[in-house]
C-alpha cells in the first residue's frame, strides 16, 4: 500500500488518475503521441481542454455568463494579475482586501503596487471568541465587521488559508453588505473542488490546481464575463483575462500536461459522485480528526472551531521537544508530509479530496499510539 500523503501542496493525487496517466504516457488514446508532445492547437489537445472545461463546469455548476480559464503562474501570480485586470474597473482605482492569514497578506501586499488598496477587515490581532482568547490568524473576521468602500473595483478574500488552517465558506451577498456593485474575488486555492461554490455570491474564483484539482503548473480562473476588458495598459497581454478568454485559454502555449491531469481529476471526481459527495466525505474526515484533537490534552488545535479548515488542519504537540520523534515515527509508519509550515511550526495534516477517510483514521490511530507512548 502507498504511504498516506498529507502534503499541503503539491498534494496527493488519486491513484487511479496517476495510473491512467502512466498508461497513457507514451500514447494518448492510440494517437501515437504523449500529451506532452502534442500541439496545443491540434485536435487531440483541443479535445482534452474542451472536456476538462466541460467537466469542471458541470462539477461546479458554473453559470454561462462566466469564463473558465486555464492560466499559468499559480495563485501567487494572480495576486498581481487580479489587480492588473480589475483595479481600473469603474475608474476608482480602489480595491478592498480581507486579511485572514499569510496568503491573503501576500495578496494584499502585491496589490498595493497597482492602486489604492484598503484593508476591509483583519484577523491579525488577538480576539476573544466564545470566552477564549484566539491568537492572530486563527479566526476569520465576520462579514458584519467588514468596512467596505462602495466604489471599490473589487473585494478580495482568501477563503481557505492553507498555512493557518482557517476557512471561510459562507460567502456574503455583497448587496446585503451595502456594496452591490463591488464584485467579490475569492482565492479558493486550497479548498477548490472540496465543496460547492455559490456563484451568485462570487464574481470571480481562482485556484492553483496543486491542492485538489491537479498538479502544479495550471491555475483555474472562473470569472464573470462583465469583468473582462478592464485591464491596465501595463498588464502583460498573456495575463489579460479578455485575451485568454478570447483564445480559449490558448493565447500562448498553455500548461498542456497539467491541464490533462486536471481533466483526469475532474473525471475521477465525477465518478465519486461529484462535489456534493466529496464535500460530505470531506466533512466526515475533518469531523473525525478535529473530534480527536478536541478530546486530547496531548495535542492542541489552535484555530477557532467555527473557522477550522476541512482541508488543512494545523496542530501542535503541547511538548514540542517531541516534534522530531513524532515526525520520524510518522514517516516510518507511512504517514508523510506532516510537518507544519516553517512560518508557524507544529504539524499540519492536509486532507484533500484524494486522501480518503481511511488515511485520516490511520493518522488518528498513530497519534493515539504516540500519545500513549509519550504522554
Amino acid at each position: 500500500m502507498r504511504p498516506w500523503n498529507f502534503s499541503a501542496g503539491p498534494s496527493a493525487l488519486p491513484l487511479e488518475v496517476l495510473q491512467q496517466a502512466a498508461a497513457e504516457m507514451t500514447d494518448w488514446h492510440g494517437c501515437g503521441m504523449s500529451v506532452m508532445e502534442m500541439s496545443h492547437r491540434g485536435r487531440q489537445f483541443t479535445q482534452i481542454r474542451d472536456e476538462a472545461e466541460a467537466d469542471l463546469r458541470e462539477l461546479l455548476a458554473v453559470p454561462d455568463d462566466y469564463e473558465v480559464l486555464f492560466m499559468q503562474g499559480g495563485a501567487t501570480a494572480e495576486n498581481a494579475i487580479v489587480p492588473l485586470n480589475l483595479i481600473a474597473r469603474g475608474g476608482s482605482g480602489k480595491a478592498d482586501y480581507i486579511l485572514s492569514g499569510i496568503w491573503s497578506n501576500k495578496s494584499h501586499k502585491e496589490a498595493q503596487r497597482y492602486g489604492d488598496i484598503a484593508i476591509a477587515a483583519s484577523s491579525g490581532t488577538e480576539q476573544v471568541l466564545d470566552g477564549i482568547a484566539q491568537a492572530p490568524w486563527t479566526w476569520f473576521p465576520g462579514a458584519d465587521t467588514w468596512t467596505l468602500r462602495p466604489d471599490a473595483s473589487y473585494l478580495h478574500l482568501c477563503s481557505n488559508e492553507t498555512i493557518g488552517g482557517v476557512e471561510f465558506s459562507d460567502w456574503p451577498d455583497m448587496a446585503a453588505l451595502g456594496a452591490p456593485d463591488v464584485p467579490l474575488v475569492v482565492d479558493a486555492s486550497s479548498h477548490f473542488l472540496s465543496r460547492a461554490i455559490d456563484f451568485s455570491r462570487a464574481a470571480m474564483v481562482y485556484a492553483g490546481a496543486q491542492k485538489n484539482a491537479g498538479p502544479a503548473g495550471v491555475t483555474v480562473v472562473i470569472v464573470r464575463k462583465d469583468l473582462l476588458g478592464h485591464a491596465l495598459p501595463v498588464c502583460p497581454s498573456a495575463f489579460d483575462y479578455a485575451n485568454v478568454a478570447g483564445a480559449d485559454s490558448m493565447f500562448n502555449t498553455p500548461p498542456t500536461y497539467a491541464i490533462y491531469i486536471a481533466g483526469l481529476v475532474f473525471k475521477w471526481l465525477k465518478k465519486q459522485g461529484g462535489v456534493a459527495a466529496i464535500e460530505a466525505a470531506n466533512a466526515a474526515k475533518a469531523r473525525a480528526l478535529y473530534s480527536y484533537l478536541d478530546t486530547s490534552d496531548f495535542y492542541l488545535s489552535p484555530v477557532h472551531a467555527a473557522s477550522r479548515s476541512r482541508m488543512n488542519a494545523p496542530f501542535f504537540l503541547r511538548d514540542e521537544t517531541l516534534n522530531g520523534d513524532f515526525l520520524a515515527e510518522a514517516d516510518a509508519a507511512g504517514l508523510m508530509q506532516l510537518k507544519g509550515h516553517k512560518s508557524v511550526g507544529g504539524m499540519r495534516a492536509s486532507i484533500y479530496n484524494a486522501v480518503p477517510l481511511e488515511g485520516v483514521q490511520a493518522l488518528i490511530s498513530y497519534m493515539q499510539d504516540f500519545e500513549r507512548r509519550h504522554g
